[in-house]
Order: C-alpha cells, then sequence, then structure tokens
C-alpha cells in the first residue's frame, strides 16, 4: 500500500511560481513511476508530467519548458516546479504513482488557481 499527500497549491497571478510537493509513504520501494496530473472544471484529467525511477522525464507540450518535475527517493517525495504560470493553468492538479508489485495510486489533490 502506498499513500500520497500533495502540498503547495495556492493563488498566484499570472507569471508568477509555485512548487508543489508529493509525499509518498508504506511501501514506497515499489514505485517505479510517479507522474503529476491536473484537472481543470469541465475538462477531463491530463497528464502534466512523468517522472521514472532512472530518473527520466517527459512533459505535456502546454508544460514544457516552465514545468520542472523531479524526485528525491531518498526522501519519498516528487516536486512540481510550475514557473511562468498562465490563468489556463488553473486546476486541481494529483499526484500519481505505479507500483512494481501492486496497483494505482492517487493523492487527493491540490487546487492551484492562477489569476489574470
Amino acid at each position: 500500500q502506498v499513500q500520497l499527500v500533495e502540498s503547495g497549491g495556492g493563488l498566484v497571478q499570472a507569471g508568477g511560481a509555485l512548487r508543489l510537493s508529493c509525499t509518498a509513504s508504506g511501501t514506497t520501494s515499489s514505485i517505479n513511476v510517479m507522474s503529476w496530473y491536473r484537472q481543470a472544471p469541465g475538462k477531463q484529467r491530463e497528464l502534466v508530467a512523468t517522472i521514472r525511477s532512472g530518473s527520466s522525464t517527459n512533459y505535456a507540450d502546454s508544460v514544457k519548458g516552465r514545468f520542472t518535475i523531479s524526485r528525491d527517493n531518498a526522501k519519498n517525495t516528487m516536486s512540481l516546479q510550475m514557473n511562468s504560470l498562465k490563468p489556463e493553468d488553473t486546476a486541481v492538479y494529483y499526484c500519481y504513482a505505479r507500483t512494481v508489485f501492486y496497483g494505482t495510486y492517487w493523492g487527493q489533490g491540490t487546487q492551484v488557481t492562477v489569476s489574470s
């Protein structure tokens, strides 16, 4: 079992920055993939960024060059540094983890609101 808790969301002005964090607990050694997803009101949940156990990453085209995903395996944390935020980045951001032997896990989500 894995538990995921997000933090760092809030209200910022366009052009500002936020850093989201996800802390994992439980059977954390089984995690091989972690991602950030987001869901805006009235829209489907979308993949924002992914980082794998070997630290390879990929990003949605809409956030490339602005967002950076990272992880600290020793501390069981994952972060998303969000720079140059735009109003269209407004969404609930979710932490996601995939494990080797078990299932898929989601955090509760954290709200990010970018004002114009």
